[in-house]
């Protein structure tokens, strides 16, 4: 049976309101928890930004669900060995209950210290070489490592957990879901693309876990919806690689214009349809997703878990 989770998002809600949200998403049913890892917000009106570390601590005494980043670039913001830390901390303070989710990142957050953003190609070199360091730690023995992008210098971590933390690697195109299978210990992607499961599995992967992540509004008014979607949210509709190149939140705010509300209409569940919010889920699962991850955009938080505990989870739980 797939599981079905909940999708914290620290770009829009400060980190009292996440940790309260995580314990709703329990109440309601859900079975576990992922949380977006960004230094910025995508826009100035979804509006926060907490450090990812910080929450984790804190949810992991809230609730008694799984929690996994969704997704962590431990490759320029911070150095791999400083995250292997952060993710083998938060395996131990959840009891083993933490998966890593990697992935190559944004220049949104990840040029602040002024370094050079690499070309997709050299991100995933990064992303594989960070990963390589970080499992050799987990092993909680002295590690060094001269690599071509890193250098680790008798480097130990003596808190881990009884296990290494499984990495999860997410990957939107072949080339980083062929990564993604022949180094990962399970796949997350955000389109219910049935090709990309395929690959993934018949490219290494075999049974590891495949976990995806949609974005809904739940709201009696549709338009309310639409609405509402479309002022924090754009940003998810924008074609191509400029959520990977755009700097800052304003630069994405300058393309707000290339998206419209019939675009949203079309690509995003809005309103109170419980069949609908349960087929977008489906998609998931009928493309072969072992897990999926939804997220509640806009303030009625409380309204959604209400509305999936009684309405939506029940039709998915056949």
């Amino acid at each position: 049976m797939p599981e079905y989770g909940y999708f914290l998002s620290a770009e829009e809600h400060g980190p009292a309101a996440l940790v309260e949200q995580a314990r709703m998403a329990e109440q309601a049913g859900f079975q576990a928890l992922w949380i977006s890892d960004h230094y910025h917000p995508w826009n100035d009106a979804q509006g926060q930004s907490p450090f990812v570390w910080s929450v984790i601590g804190a949810l992991s005494e809230a609730v008694s669900l799984p929690i996994e980043t969704a997704v962590t670039c431990p490759t320029v913001r911070m150095h791999p060995a400083v995250v292997a830390q952060a993710a083998a901390t938060a395996s131990v303070m959840t009891e083993g209950r933490f998966r890593l989710g990697v992935g190559t990142g944004e220049a949104l957050n990840e040029h602040i210290l002024g370094d050079r953003w690499p070309p997709a190609h050299v991100r995933m070199e990064m992303l594989e070489e960070a990963i390589q360091v970080m499992r050799r730690l987990f092993t909680g023995e002295e590690v060094n490592h001269q690599g071509t992008h890193y250098t680790v210098e008798n480097a130990r971590l003596y808190t881990v957990p009884d296990e290494p933390v499984p990495i999860d690697v997410s990957g939107f195109g072949p080339k980083a879901t062929s990564l993604a299978a022949r180094v990962g210990d399970g796949y997350i992607t955000m389109m219910p693309e049935e090709e990309m499961v395929t690959r993934y599995r018949k490219g290494g992967g075999g049974a590891k876990p495949v976990s995806g992540g949609t974005k809904v509004c739940y709201g009696t008014d549709r338009e309310e919806c639409v609405r509402t979607v479309h002022g924090l949210w754009y940003n998810e509709l924008l074609p191509g690689e400029m959520g990977q190149v755009l700097p800052s939140p304003r630069h994405f705010e300058q393309l707000r214009e290339l998206v419209t509300e019939d675009m949203v209409r079309e690509r995003v569940v809005c309103g109170d349809d419980a069949e609908r919010h349960a087929e977008a889920l489906r998609e998931f699962t009928d493309a072969g997703f072992d897990r999926v991850y939804v997220n509640q955009i806009g303030p009625d938080q409380q309204g959604f878990f209400d509305f999936y505990r009684t309405k939506v989870l029940p039709r998915l739980a056949g």
